[in-house]
């Protein structure tokens, strides 16, 4: 990247691309996926999803190992050399096949664990994901390098629309948690087809890793973030499993997914283009930090009013769409809720520290997320599936605070600026959410559907008109952005 594109604006022109075709393609991607979720949702039982959570720490243990990491080094560095891509795609060849043949080998120590012997069954069929992934992580990071978000855009949506078909098929044929299972695997096998035929760079892999060390050293450090982000975020799943039985297990995570779904379904696609584009500006560190504060005031003004609201019509929001069988989701999705706000912020640290070249300081803000929050899930663990939410609302403005101290100082922002950058959609939020409460409190008995469908235009109106009167200069940077989006299109 010269320095001249960064000045003359294509540079800023192709991050609001990237982030219009990540961002976009995320969310309709995931209307598709939630049209047949929601579907599935109500033919399956909460004991289904209590089983398939038990396999997903194992899926999430595991998946940290699968080589996304190292080949997301090619994204940072200035040059990409042919052998290097062809030395990635060797590792991650032998990586992925190791995690195969490792997943069928613990796959009864984990239903014993569990005791539930079908989690045996179900880990084995899902070790067919590892196969597919490194025709997934090596064209996916050569577009991101590339910010060829389009591209990208297409074959997720692809396999969206093929994930989504085999969940709804598989939930009507009565195969009950086996849809969980197939859904994935027919998503997966779609992206890698669809993903090698937009970048086109299927290469022989090269299994001489001479030449490789700064791959694989900036690579550990990413390595060693992802297992302790596994351990802080699936350690809840992991000791809650050994003593809720697949019902409250299963009402827990699927309040943890409803709650979870913007912080890490959308969010991450931001970031996607925030490490790309924050590593084309290391070398301006002013145009870097207020890159980064710019994204945080942006992202938390787009975030923070869907969790303050999912929290106040936490109610009416469970029944209509989960159904009845799921309304002691309620309460777990109201605490959750106010827990994602923190989520979001750390998860926007890691790019930033990634793409100034300081991969350790997210591994060690990990490291300390992984002790917080596994000891907080020990204790709450006591009071079952509540005590588990609550360690989240307790547990992560604790982890936040720490990983703000540790990132800040290398992003070049101080707590003044950060705290600036987010109060304007903190405030707004919070008022916005306590009028739609107290208005919900006044309603006259009405159906969930009814009820939705007044709060929720409210809730948006009360924050648009809040933001008008009290944030005017955020509001005016928000629709400038979207004005400059509209007129590249």
């Amino acid at each position: 990247m010269e320095d001249a594109e960064i000045q003359d604006g294509t540079f800023a022109n192709r991050v609001r691309s990237a982030v219009f075709w990540r961002s976009g393609s995320q969310i309709a991607s995931q209307i598709v996926m939630w049209g047949s979720t929601l579907l599935v949702i109500r033919i399956l039982n909460p004991s289904d999803y209590g089983l398939f959570a038990m396999t997903q720490v194992i899926l999430a243990l595991f998946n940290f190992l699968n080589g996304y990491g190292f080949a997301s080094s090619i994204i940072q560095s200035d040059s990409v050399e042919p052998h290097r891509i062809r030395q990635a795609f060797g590792m991650l060849l032998l990586l992925n096949g190791g995690l195969a043949i490792l997943q069928l080998t613990i796959a009864p120590l984990a239903a014993d664990y569990y005791n539930q012997p079908m989690v045996a069954d179900l880990l084995r069929v899902q070790a067919l994901l590892y196969l597919a992934t490194p025709f997934i992580a090596l064209p996916d990071v050569l577009l991101s390098r590339a910010l060829d978000f389009r591209n990208q855009a297409k074959a997720n949506f692809a396999s969206a629309i093929v994930g989504a078909a085999t969940a709804l098929a598989c939930a009507l044929a009565g195969w009950g948690v086996w849809t969980l299972v197939a859904a994935p695997i027919a998503l997966f096998y779609t992206r890698a087809i669809a993903l090698n035929l937009a970048a086109r760079v299927l290469v022989w892999p090269s299994f001489d890793f001479r030449g490789a060390g700064a791959m694989f050293g900036y690579g550990g450090a990413i390595l060693i973030t992802q297992l302790f982000w596994i351990v802080q975020s699936q350690s809840d799943i992991f000791i809650g499993g050994r003593t809720l039985d697949p019902h409250a297990l299963g009402i827990y995570a699927e309040a943890l997914f409803l709650t979870q779904i913007v912080a890490t379904k959308f969010v991450p696609p931001l970031n996607d283009v925030a490490f790309p584009a924050y590593s084309r500006l290391q070398h301006d560190r002013e145009a870097f930090s207020a890159a980064f504060v710019k994204a945080i005031k942006l992202i938390m003004l787009a975030t923070m009013p869907i969790y303050f609201g999912l929290a106040a019509t936490a109610e009416p929001l469970v029944v209509a769409i989960f159904g009845i069988k799921w309304e002691e989701m309620v309460p777990l999705v109201r605490v959750l809720a106010l827990a994602m706000p923190f989520v979001t912020l750390q998860i926007l640290y890691s790019p930033a520290t990634n793409g100034v070249g300081k991969p350790w300081i997210a591994a060690r803000s990990s490291i300390a997320g992984a002790a917080i929050m596994t000891a907080a899930f020990l204790i709450g663990v006591r009071h079952g599936g509540m005590g588990l939410a609550l360690a989240w609302l307790i547990g992560f403005p604790l982890f936040a605070l720490v990983a703000s101290a540790m990132s800040l100082p290398a992003i070049g922002v101080s707590w003044r600026r950060l705290a600036l950058a987010i109060a304007p959609a903190l405030l707004v939020s919070a008022a916005m959410a306590a009028l739609v409460w107290g208005l919900d409190e006044l309603l006259p008995p009405l159906n969930p559907f009814a009820r939705l469908a007044l709060l929720v235009p409210v809730g948006a109106a009360a924050y648009g008109a809040l933001l008008f009167l009290f944030a005017r200069a955020t509001l005016d940077e928000l629709l400038r952005l979207v004005i400059k989006r509209k007129a590249a299109a």
